[in-house]
């Protein structure tokens, strides 16, 4: 009797290509930008064994998107190649708008969503919970007015532009 022992080995995913693989996974909310491009997605590595580990960190702390954004992302990398994913949710330091990408904020705008200001260089950004004027989305006039403090989530509110009368979101700085 001659005995056959077959061996099969497993690529192990790449850093870069788990990064690829979880930065297509779009905002379930926003799906013009990836969980990457808004910044919960706070740390991905592989590790020695080939697992992968993604630690996300929702925009607030009751989100309804994060346990289907984790989903998403097991799924993604699963398909890339991944056999064993790990994600874990970390609440400290809590989210910011300022881990949103700067190309992505040019995209939240073209979909109806206002991204809050930028930090200055000085790195100081004053918090303006009711901003004074926002330029509309849509048709770039500042003439706006506040329907409501809270949108679709809790993380936005929602105005309308008294210009175009178009309704638009406002990404609150948090």
């Amino acid at each position: 009797m001659h005995l056959v022992t077959a061996m099969t080995t497993v690529a192990r995913l790449s850093l870069e290509q788990a990064w690829a693989a979880v930065d297509a996974v779009p905002d379930p909310e926003i799906p013009v930008i990836s969980v990457v491009e808004l910044g919960i997605v706070r740390d991905l590595r592989v590790t020695d064994d080939g697992a992968v580990e993604v630690t996300v960190t929702p925009t607030y702390s009751g989100c309804p998107a994060t346990e289907p954004i984790a989903q998403e992302i097991v799924a993604a990398l699963k398909a890339a190649g991944a056999t064993d994913v790990l994600v874990r949710t970390r609440l400290a330091p809590a989210w910011t708008t300022d881990w949103i990408a700067a190309g992505a904020r040019e995209r939240l705008r073209a979909y109806g969503i206002v991204p809050p200001a930028e930090r200055a260089a000085s790195g100081v950004q004053p918090l303006h919970f009711v901003p004074r004027s926002l330029a509309c989305p849509r048709c770039g006039s500042s003439d706006s007015e506040r329907l409501s403090q809270f949108g679709a989530t809790a993380c936005k509110a929602l105005y309308r532009c008294r210009a175009c009368r178009e309704p638009f979101e406002y990404f609150k700085p948090l």
